[in-house]
């Protein structure tokens, strides 16, 4: 999932997460400071930068980019752990780390969470108080450049209304299980119609068979 800052996306996957079980949050390492309403292994796995070239350097990290001088990276998973849990693991990355999962994972889903403009966008970030005016026209600079990226994603959701947006995202998410899981489900469901079948089928030869001519 990716969203320009401000646009909604923590609390909107808290949201789904609370509600939707077998989800797992990828907490991803930054170089950046925390806010005041950050927790360290929680929103983020806060470093210094010395430690996150360290992880570089040994492949420690799925994706990593630098977004507005800070180095943002996603710690490896193991896709075999998370199928044989049966679980979606969500990945809170910008466009550029979205681009490297989607060349290393194919069945990757790019979710895009759109602002419902960029006058919202820019009160959301001025009300939010964590910016100065300077940063907060450099955001939006960079969200006009990093929303055109959102034609390349999946699907784009507008968080215009919360409770709205949570519930497209949910549905979205239980649509995406279904059309994966649908190639196991019909094997096993035509693998117990063909026991079945085949020994009621049996069954009507064995009496057919010891019938007079």
């Amino acid at each position: 999932m990716s969203a320009p800052s401000g646009a909604g996306k923590t609390t909107l996957v808290r949201g789904v997460m609370e509600e939707l079980q077998g989800l797992h949050f990828a907490i991803s390492c930054t170089t950046r400071p925390p806010r005041a309403n950050e927790q360290d292994g929680v929103d983020y796995h806060f470093v210094t930068p010395e430690d996150f070239q360290k992880r570089i350097d040994g492949d420690e990290f799925l994706e990593w980019a630098e977004v507005l001088g800070n180095r943002y990276g996603t710690p490896r998973v193991s896709v075999e752990t998370l199928e044989s849990e049966k679980a979606d693991l969500i990945l809170d990355i910008d466009t550029q780390g979205a681009k490297k999962v989607k060349e290393k994972w194919a069945g990757a889903i790019l979710i895009y969470i759109l602002p419902p403009s960029l006058s919202a966008l820019e009160e959301r970030l001025i009300r939010r108080g964590l910016d100065t005016p300077d940063r907060i026209r450099f955001r939006l600079a960079n969200a006009k450049r990093d929303i055109e990226e959102a034609h390349g994603y999946h699907y784009v959701i507008v968080n215009d209304d919360m409770e709205e947006a949570k519930e497209t995202l949910k549905a979205i998410i239980i649509a995406e299980r279904c059309r994966r899981g649908k190639d196991r489900l019909l094997q096993e469901e035509r693998d117990a119609w063909e026991v079945n079948h085949g020994k009621n089928h049996r069954g009507r030869l064995s009496k057919e068979r010891g019938k007079p001519v």
